[in-house]
């Protein structure tokens, strides 16, 4: 009788939901700062109001700035930029400060207050990118955010401390919220139940 009533509990405690793995620290496949088609280039020039803004990279990996005009930006990174256009703006300017961001074109989809599209910098984190769409609904698990490509998942373990930079993202891609499972925002329902059935079962096997 032991036996079996050690089997029962042991057939209960597998209803409850699995714990998540969490993949290591670093184990996101990393994508450095560097410019594709699609992105946008934040250009702030100090104390030039006119010359700075966001300037949208074509298909062919080509920007037009002010004055300067077009540039082909295809794999620059912020820094590298930055020093072409300080080189090429001192013929307009005195000692330019120049700062270049770039932004991904990013649409959050899915179980968030405002889906849409946004720009974003690929350094803040999966959190901080979805707060642009107003934030993850109740029921939203961050913890599960996928991106989606043309259609197909990407095969990649976002949390939300986890910076866009170190994940494959790129502009035109989707970030997508699922919703909880039902077992997960009902755990304390769950757990009632569980304990209620395992302690009417110990009951029954005791009275025999």
């Amino acid at each position: 009788m032991r036996k079996r009533l050690f089997l029962l509990i042991l057939a209960l405690t597998c209803l409850t939901p699995p714990v998540r793995a969490q993949s290591p620290e670093g184990q996101a496949q990393s994508s450095s700062q560097t410019l594709k088609p699609g992105d946008i280039v934040r250009l702030r020039i100090w104390r030039e109001p006119d010359m700075s803004g966001e300037f949208p990279v074509d298909e062919a990996g080509m920007v037009v700035f002010p004055r300067v005009g077009e540039y082909r930006v295809l794999d620059d990174t912020p820094e590298s930029l930055s020093a072409r256009l300080i080189a090429d703006y001192r013929q307009y300017l005195v000692n330019p400060s120049i700062e270049v961001t770039i932004l991904r074109r990013v649409r959050i989809v899915g179980a968030v207050n405002n889906p849409g599209l946004f720009p974003v910098d690929p350094t803040v984190t999966v959190g901080d990118a979805l707060a642009l769409a107003g934030g993850p609904t109740p029921n939203g698990d961050t913890n599960k955010v996928r991106i989606i490509r043309n259609g197909t998942q990407i095969a990649v373990d976002l949390r939300s401390d986890t910076r866009l930079a170190d994940s494959t993202i790129q502009s035109g891609d989707q970030l997508f919220v699922p919703e909880r499972s039902w077992i997960s925002r009902n755990s304390n329902v769950v757990a009632t139940s569980i304990a209620a059935s395992v302690s009417l079962i110990i009951a029954l096997f005791i009275r025999r």
